[in-house]
Formats: structure tokens, sequence, C-alpha cells
């Protein structure tokens, strides 16, 4: 049926959602200077927002170190701050909820995207494969510089400072990106940490990282409004673990002793026929559900079908759909009728203006033509 189970209510914190179509944090790259977010993305993100519905707003760095992408809106200026008030108030004025995503690229940058040209930093120093997007177009990941272990404390700080700004702003939660291969999974993941001091080695230390954000952004919001993304089985950016099974096992666990808004499972994509190896066989939400108690949110390019089966095997509590969104600002109800998508257009996805922002057809509407 069209309306279950996607279209039943949910309880996410102190907030009951009416559906459980949740849109993924997508970068677009729109800001304005000084990464201040704009009337452009306000009215971006009022389109998409429905009553009872949850946004989880763009990754936004908590630090101007942690860019990866010109043109991303941050969360460490007054200026950003008000600029994002305009966003939330856009999306509460039509009875949508909207949570912020805390982002550090750690070694996914480069020095022009890093103030005065310096090194990218990560837990150790090795190089990413892929590209960050300078404003003068893609660049190469540069080889990042090893953090000390001063250094570390005050990037935590920086997430808890960022969770206190987007408080300000109006937002009704925040979640701590520890997904994709950026600064949080770095320190997770055995690929990319090499250390040997209290945040490398065993996966207890490899975790504490991402679990010190996790309880910084806490102690600013309370429990049941801090949600954090995982994506146990991502190879993006070059990420790999000898392990994934434990180490997410242990994160999810320990995750679950904290009182989160949810978890956010981006899940594995095969392809095909594609044969995966045993020992690097991806890690599904149906296995981190078996450890983490608190609802979660599964994403990974869904379709109404595909997204249904889920929720309705009690997999995952909520779906969050990314292309679909960006060209669907009505998405919620398409597929709630079941009525065709429009297709999205990769070409506009990563910085620009209005087109293939905010000029997608409602239902009803005609398709632009050029």
């Amino acid at each position: 049926m069209s309306n279950q189970p996607l279209f039943t209510p949910t309880q996410v914190g102190p907030f009951k959602l009416e559906h459980r179509v949740v849109m993924a944090p997508l970068t677009r790259m729109r800001s304005s200077e000084g990464n201040v977010p704009n009337e452009l993305m306000a009215e971006y993100y009022a389109q998409r927002a429905t009553q009872g519905g949850l946004i989880i707003a763009e990754a936004t760095p908590v630090s101007p170190y942690g860019f990866g992408y010109a043109g991303s809106p941050g969360i460490f200026t007054q200026a950003q701050v008000d600029g994002w008030r305009t966003v939330v108030n856009a999306v509460h004025e039509k009875g949508g909820l909207i949570f912020l995503q805390l982002w550090h690229v750690g070694r996914q940058s480069h020095p022009l995207l890093q103030p005065g040209n310096i090194d990218p930093v990560a837990p150790s120093a090795i190089k990413a494969d892929g590209d960050a997007y300078a404003e003068t177009g893609p660049v190469a990941f540069a080889m990042p510089r090893a953090l000390a272990l001063a250094e570390i404390p005050d990037i935590i700080e920086s997430f808890r400072r960022g969770a206190e700004l987007a408080k300000d702003a109006g937002f009704d939660g925040v979640e701590v990106h520890g997904a994709n291969g950026y600064l949080p999974d770095q320190f997770l993941q055995d690929g990319t940490n090499r250390r040997n001091d209290a945040y490398g080695g065993p996966i207890e230390h490899r975790a504490r990282f991402l679990l010190e954000i996790t309880q910084a952004v806490i102690s600013v919001w309370g429990q049941g409004r801090v949600g954090v993304r995982l994506s146990p089985s991502s190879s993006y950016g070059s990420m790999h673990d000898s392990n994934p099974k434990a180490t997410f096992g242990y994160v999810a666990t320990q995750l679950d002793t904290m009182g989160l808004a949810y978890l956010h499972v981006v899940e594995p994509r095969i392809k095909g026929n594609e044969t995966i190896d045993e020992g690097a066989k991806p890690v599904a939400v149906q296995y981190l559900r078996t450890l983490f108690n608190g609802p979660i949110i599964a994403a990974g390019g869904f379709q109404r079908e595909s997204a249904v089966a889920l929720v309705s095997e009690g997999s995952a509590d909520m779906v969050a759909f990314g292309r679909a969104f960006i060209a669907n600002p009505d998405l919620a109800r398409r597929l709630h009728d079941d009525l065709p998508l429009n297709t999205y257009d990769r070409d506009t996805f990563y910085g620009g203006d209005a087109a293939g922002y905010t000029d997608y057809p409602f239902v009803g509407e005609p398709v632009a033509t050029t």
C-alpha cells in the first residue's frame, strides 16, 4: 500500500515524525562569500520541507580547517549562524524539522582550501585517492600532516562549538558526520589510522575520537537530539579496515549507550554479481540493528520499493534519499502516491546558481525547457 510503511509516524528523540522519508545531507556548494548560507539555500530547503518530515542539512565544517569543497557553508562564525537561521526558519514555517550535519574533512582536502595554504590534517600521514573542490575546480587530495596528540582536543572542541552555534541558529538537532572517509572515519578505520597513542591501535583507541566528539556534542544538545552517521562499507577516499564488522560493531554498541536521536547508516552498494571476499564483506544495517536499539536511518541509493522493504522488515526505521530529493522537492508526495520522479542533472550537483537547485518542478508543474 502506498501509505505503508514509509508514511506511518515514528519517533526521533522528542520529535514525532509524520513519515519516514528523510532528506539526506547533500553537499551542494551554494553558500555566499564567507561560507555563509543565503536566501537561495533557504528556498531550496523550504521547497523540500514537509509537515513532520526530517531534513538533515548538508555537511557543514565546524572549522576553517575542515573544508574540502569550496562554497560549502560553515558553522563557526556569527554570520554563518545568522545565515543558517534564515534556512531553519524557512523549514520550520513549512512544519518540518531540520538537523545540521557537523563536518571536518581531515585529509580529504588540499592547501588551496586551507587557511594559509597549510597541509590538511589526518590521524596519520597517508594520502587519499580522489579530488577536493577548490574555487578553481577539482584538485587531487594532498598528502596530509599527522595530527599531534596535543592538537586533538582542539578539534573535538570545534565540534562542540559547532553544535553550540547550530543550537543558536535554531536547528532541531545535529548529526556528527562520522562517515564517508572524513576525519572521524579516518581515525576509526585501521587503513587510515596507524597511530600508536591513545587514538590509534586497538578498536577502542581508534573509536575514541568519534565517541569523544559525540559526547561533546551531546553535552550541548542533551540526549535525543544528536545523530551519528557511519558508512561501514564505503571505500570512498580509499577507505578500508581489516575487520569492519568488529570495528563498526564496537562503535554501534558504544553509541547505543548514549541516547542518540538516531544512527544513520550508509548501506553498501553491491553491483550485479560482483564477488566480495569474506574478509571484506560489507557491513549492512541488518547487522547494526542487532547492536543499536535506537532509531536507525538507512541511506544508499534506495528506490521506493527497496525503502518500503527495508522498513517493513524492521532493519531501519527511516530511509534517507539523496539524489531523488535533489530532483524532486516534493519527493515525499511522489513516493506516497507512487508518482514518477524527475530526472536529476548531475552536472549541477556541485556549485552554481538556481539551475539544478531550486528549479526542479513539483507535481503538476511544467518541466522547464531551454
